[in-house]
């Protein structure tokens, strides 16, 4: 079992826990705005169990009828994350406006309030663990899954802190108009998420501080070749696939211009994790003006 994997296990305990606090901090006060927490909580756990099967489904080697891999399978668990998250938010506008139609007291605000604050600190822990997770394990499931648990604590901060004020000063309608701004963050949080994976999907680039990298490599281990261009890089999960043409003088033989070959490959997989490289090697007069200089 990969880290990945067990830290998306992690997620769906967590999930449920939290689940099970904010439902009883709900049913404890009669809250609307808590109810929209807990409902992205639901979120939270079927977003994690499609976090781990994509996870370990990523995490099969490459096969006959999969060569590339099946690393894209994380940018299809985002997507669905996405689309779920856009759900919880209409289900909790369809609350908060039968709320403000017909608003009532709350019951038990304090403790109820104590509960969803503990919730949200166990969130905001196991958050932390994700974002620093995805990041060093590139891994867009994981990053995604925390990018929207920290959007899940800001609104658990805010609704408990928002009830409060409803209680206090006897504002019934405060409580679901607290639900609609609940559920607008999480349509937000929805589409980065969604927008993200999309990008993925559609094979966009790498960022260019990537590229000046790869540039950077190419040219600092190209010795005795004559340029390279037309590099280009994508992500797929936490895979990287770098291509690019290498420009090589005419009489070079295939020997000397597969040890160069190496050599870059070597030098751009010691920085960069699962990074598969793709070179054409070319005679000198296939060289262009906009390429990668090497000594």
């Amino acid at each position: 079992m990969t880290k990945a994997v067990k830290i998306a296990w992690g997620s769906v305990a967590i999930g449920l826990l939290v689940l099970g606090i904010k439902v009883l901090a709900w049913l404890m006060t009669g809250s609307i705005a808590l109810l929209s927490d807990a409902l992205e909580s639901i979120v939270n756990v079927a977003t994690a169990l499609a976090a781990l099967i994509a996870l370990r489904v990523a995490a099969r080697p490459a096969d006959e009828g999969h060569p590339f891999g099946h690393h894209k399978a994380e940018y299809f668990s985002a997507v669905l994350e996405g689309v779920l998250i856009v759900i919880a938010a209409l289900l909790i506008l369809r609350e908060a406006w039968a709320g403000l139609i017909d608003p009532r007291a709350l019951d038990a605000p304090w403790d109820g309030l104590a509960l969803n604050l503990f919730a949200g600190l166990i969130n905001g822990a196991w958050c932390w663990v994700l974002l620093r997770a995805g990041r060093a394990l590139s891994s867009p499931a994981l990053a995604a899954d925390g990018r929207h648990l920290l959007s899940d604590v800001l609104s658990s901060v805010g609704v408990t802190l928002g009830v409060a004020l409803a209680f206090l000063t006897g504002w019934a309608w405060l409580d679901p108009a607290l639900a609609i701004l609940v559920a607008v963050n999480i349509l937000w949080s929805g589409w980065v998420v969604i927008r993200g994976s999309v990008g993925g999907l559609m094979d966009e680039s790498v960022p260019e501080a990537d590229l000046i990298m790869m540039r950077r490599i190419i040219a600092a281990n190209g010795g005795g070749a004559v340029q390279a261009h037309d590099l280009r890089a994508r992500h797929a999960g936490p895979a990287t696939f770098v291509e690019f043409h290498l420009v090589v003088p005419g009489g070079m033989s295939v020997h000397d211009a597969h040890e160069i070959c190496d050599r870059i490959e070597a030098a751009l997989q010691s920085e960069i994790d699962q990074c598969t490289v793709s070179i054409h090697v070319e005679p000198d007069h296939m060289a262009e003006a906009k390429a990668i200089d090497v000594p």
